[in-house]
C-alpha cells in the first residue's frame, strides 16, 4: 500500500470520526481501558496509538484507551499474567516470553516465512489468529490476540567482508535470537544471544560480527549502521511475534457500538503501522545509501539454499516436538503457508 494510499485513508477516517462522535447521546457510557506496553512510542506503537485515536472521537471521547509505555503498568513478560488477572484490558506481548502458554501460535515465530510483505504478513497473522487451537489457548489467559504489530522480518548488518551468499555465514558470529538464531545455526554460522541495548558495543568490539535487527527500523533506532559495512535486504530469516491483546471480558462488556467501533479500527491501525514502517525504510535506506553501505540482495538461487539448509529443518524440528505436546503442528504449518498463498493470490503479488 503506498503512503498516499494510507493518508486518504486516514482522511476518511477522521471524516466518519466526526459524524460517529456527534451521533453519541449524553447517555452512553464512559469507558476507560489501560493497555500495557514497554519502550517509548516508535513504530511498533504506531497501530495502537492510531487504534486509540479512532475508538475516542468515533465515541466523541466517550471510549478512552491509555496506553501505559516503559512497563510503567507491568514487565513486558508478565503482561499476558495481568491481562488474565484483570489489571488492564489490553496489552502487547510477545511469543517468545513464554512460549509454553501458547505453544501453537509460535508457528509464526519459524525462521524463514513467507510473510514479509507487510499486507500478506497481515492477513496470514489474521487467520491465525482466529485458528481454533490458537485462540483457544489465549482463552485460557482470559485474551484474545486482536492485532498484529506486523512486526517486520529481520534482516542482517554488520562488519567485514559482506557476506554475498548465505553460505557465507559459515563460522561467523552472528546476534541472532529463537527460530533466526537455529536458522542460522544450520547454516554454519555461531548466533548469540545478546540484548538489543548491548548489541552496538558488543559489535564495536567484535563480540559478533552481525546483527539481525527488524527491518529497517531497529538498526536506526540503536544506530547499528554507525559501524556496520554491509546490511542484506531480502532474506527475510524470520521475526518475532507480537500481539495486541484484549482482555475477553472486557470485551465482552463493551457496548455493541464500541465493540464494533473497536473492530472497525483494525484497517486503521494496520495502515498506521504499514505507513510508519514506508516512512523509516524510505529516511533508513536513504541514508544508508549515502553513506556507502552495500546492500545485499540475494538471489532466488540463494533464498532457496537458505530456505532448506537454514530454514526447513527448523521447521520439522517444531512439528516434531509439538506434535508431541498434542499441538496440530504440521496443520499449523501448512496453514501458515497456504494462507500466505492465498494471500498473494488475493492481493495479486508474486
Amino acid at each position: 500500500m503506498k503512503t498516499s494510499n494510507l493518508i486518504k485513508l486516514s482522511v476518511v477516517a477522521g471524516a466518519l470520526a466526526a459524524a460517529m462522535g456527534s451521533a453519541f447521546a449524553a447517555d452512553d457510557p464512559k469507558v476507560a481501558w489501560n493497555l500495557s506496553t514497554w519502550g517509548p512510542k516508535r513504530q511498533f506503537t504506531a497501530g495502537i496509538e492510531a487504534l486509540a485515536e479512532h475508538v475516542s472521537s468515533q465515541t466523541g471521547g466517550k471510549f478512552t484507551i491509555k496506553i501505559h509505555y516503559g512497563g510503567a503498568l507491568s514487565k513486558p513478560s508478565d503482561n499476558l499474567d495481568n491481562i488474565k488477572a484483570g489489571a488492564f484490558e489490553m496489552a502487547q506481548s510477545c511469543v517468545g516470553y513464554h512460549p509454553a502458554k501458547h505453544p501453537s501460535i509460535t508457528v509464526l515465530d519459524l525462521p524463514g516465512l513467507p510473510l514479509a510483505d507487510p499486507d500478506v504478513h497481515q492477513l496470514v497473522h489474521e487467520a491465525m489468529y482466529a485458528h481454533p487451537k490458537i485462540a483457544g489457548e489465549y482463552k485460557r489467559w482470559n485474551a484474545i490476540p486482536y492485532l498484529s504489530v506486523l512486526q517486520p522480518q529481520s534482516e542482517f548488518m554488520g562488519t567485514g567482508e559482506p557476506p554475498l551468499k548465505v553460505t557465507d555465514f559459515a563460522g561467523r558470529r552472528v546476534r541472532a535470537l529463537g527460530g533466526t538464531g537455529a536458522a542460522m545455526k544450520n547454516l554454519g554460522a555461531v548466533p548469540t544471544s545478546v540484548p538489543a541495548p548491548e548489541v552496538y558495543t558488543s559489535l564495536e568490539r567484535g563480540v559478533f560480527s552481525a546483527v539481525g535487527f527488524p527491518y529497517t527500523y531497529a538498526f536506526a533506532s540503536y544506530k547499528i549502521d554507525e559501524i556496520s559495512k554491509w546490511y542484506t535486504t531480502n532474506l527475510a530469516p524470520g521475526s518475532n511475534t507480537c500481539p495486541t491483546l484484549v482482555a475477553i471480558d472486557a470485551y465482552q462488556k463493551l457496548p455493541k457500538k464500541y465493540r464494533d467501533i473497536l473492530d472497525a479500527g483494525k484497517p486503521v491501525a494496520y495502515a498506521a503501522l504499514k505507513k510508519a514502517a514506508i516512512e523509516a525504510d524510505s529516511k533508513n535506506l536513504a541514508k544508508w545509501k549515502e553513506k556507502g553501505l552495500v546492500a545485499i540482495t540475494y538471489s532466488d538461487a540463494e533464498l532457496k539454499v537458505f530456505e532448506e539448509k537454514g530454514a526447513d529443518p527448523v521447521w520439522q524440528a517444531w512439528v516434531k516436538d509439538n506434535s508431541a505436546k498434542g499441538v496440530p503442528a504440521k496443520e499449523l504449518l501448512d496453514m501458515v503457508l497456504a494462507e500466505a498463498n492465498k494471500a498473494k493470490a488475493k492481493l495479486g503479488k508474486k
